[in-house]
């Protein structure tokens, strides 16, 4: 990649972060946006998702030949212009029409992977012809018995999905009482009925699904070590470290919290990828750094898609690689591969943390010129 002296500016409209994040305030319906930042009950899982990213410094290195730093890396045997998936969010048709096949379009035009939610609009069909040859993998909330799972899984290989993914944090829908205030009822959740099987699925449906199907699997949702560890023995290719953004599970562990557990129960056997809060390209080092092997991003990829469908979400993917290519050289390193737990100090954060902390200076966009229309 270029020179990281040199790394590329963000080309688009917006140059900073906050602006996107200031532009998708502007354009979304009041219930929409709080369904996009909120979180369940107290929110204390989300803030600490953003207090355990806050939580780590990092520790320098100098006088190494760092004049050119790449970003780019394989994600599930595919190249990758960064080591980031655009998570499963849904509902996107809310935030814009185009819904996910919007996303895979922007996903596919930068050149990142794309997890496509079950629980979205268009269909995983439409999507997928959207993404043209992009890198896309599927979602599912299991809402149906083993015949409804094998179903999607034929459905995806024939659209050509490079992997299957499993949310196992679902097991219960959560109260998100910033919907519960505003009565607002998702349109989409009628999609999402059925829960008592996503309930009731357990490891032997894990294994029956590995023993059945060659697709790669990948399990989302995963909090513990002891989990991690029966994941590989039960043949998951990958162990997706998330709480949900924080909507599941109030006070529950920052994901960065629990990654270094994981990461050390299934060394060699399986990638773990890791998703929460992860809203700078600082914040993807740091998980790169402890070892993961992909970092997803939710909300943030939503400020883009909601400023202004897939350019715009290309524009905002490019802030994050000019701190990824800015970053590894001010730590001495060439790339997001060098850096180690070395590099990393526990430290008391320094903002107050909260989920709108990684961007300092929201407001100060709006008071400078007017929300794109």
């Amino acid at each position: 990649m270029t020179g990281s002296s040199n790394f590329a500016q963000p080309q688009g409209d917006y140059q900073a972060l906050h602006e996107f994040v200031e532009a998708a305030k502007a354009k979304l319906p009041g219930e929409i946006w709080d369904y996009l930042t909120g979180a369940t009950e107290t929110e204390t899982t989300l803030r600490r998702n953003r207090f355990a990213l806050d939580s780590l410094a990092f520790r320098p290195r100098v006088l190494n030949d760092v004049s050119a730093v790449d970003t780019t890396k394989p994600v599930l045997g595919r190249k990758a212009r960064l080591p980031l998936i655009l998570a499963p969010v849904g509902g996107l048709e809310s935030i814009h029409p185009g819904g996910a096949a919007e996303v895979a379009r922007g996903a596919a035009a930068f050149g990142v992977p794309v997890m496509v939610s079950s629980v979205t609009g268009p269909e995983l069909e439409v999507t997928a012809a959207a993404s043209g040859d992009g890198h896309r993998i599927f979602q599912l909330y299991v809402r149906g018995d083993d015949a409804y799972v094998d179903d999607y899984v034929t459905r995806v290989a024939a659209a050509g999905y490079d992997a299957f993914c499993i949310t196992v944090d679902t097991q219960a829908y959560s109260r998100r009482e910033r919907d519960i205030t505003r009565r607002f009822v998702k349109p989409w959740r009628f999609r999402a009925s059925g829960h008592g099987f996503q309930a009731a699925f357990d490891w032997a449906k894990v294994r029956r699904f590995k023993d059945k199907h060659k697709v790669p699997l990948i399990l989302k949702g995963i909090g513990t070590a002891e989990d991690a560890e029966i994941a590989c023995a039960s043949g998951v290719d990958v162990v997706y470290v998330s709480n949900h953004g924080g909507r599941q599970l109030d006070h529950a562990r920052g994901s960065m919290e629990c990654l270094p557990e994981i990461l050390a129960a299934v060394p060699g056997r399986a990638r773990v990828f890791v998703d929460g809060g992860f809203s700078r390209g600082t914040d993807i080092l740091k998980a790169l750094a402890f070892g993961a092997d992909a970092v997803g991003i939710g909300r943030l990829y939503c400020y883009g898609l909601a400023a202004g469908g897939a350019p715009a979400l290309v524009n905002l993917l490019e802030i994050p690689e000019n701190e990824i290519g800015i970053a590894p050289a001010l730590l001495g390193c060439r790339g997001h591969a060098d850096p180690t737990p070395a590099h990393l100090q526990a430290v008391v954060p320094a903002p107050q943390p909260a989920h709108e902390s990684a961007f300092p200076l929201t407001g100060l966009y709006s008071a400078m010129r007017p929300a794109k229309t």
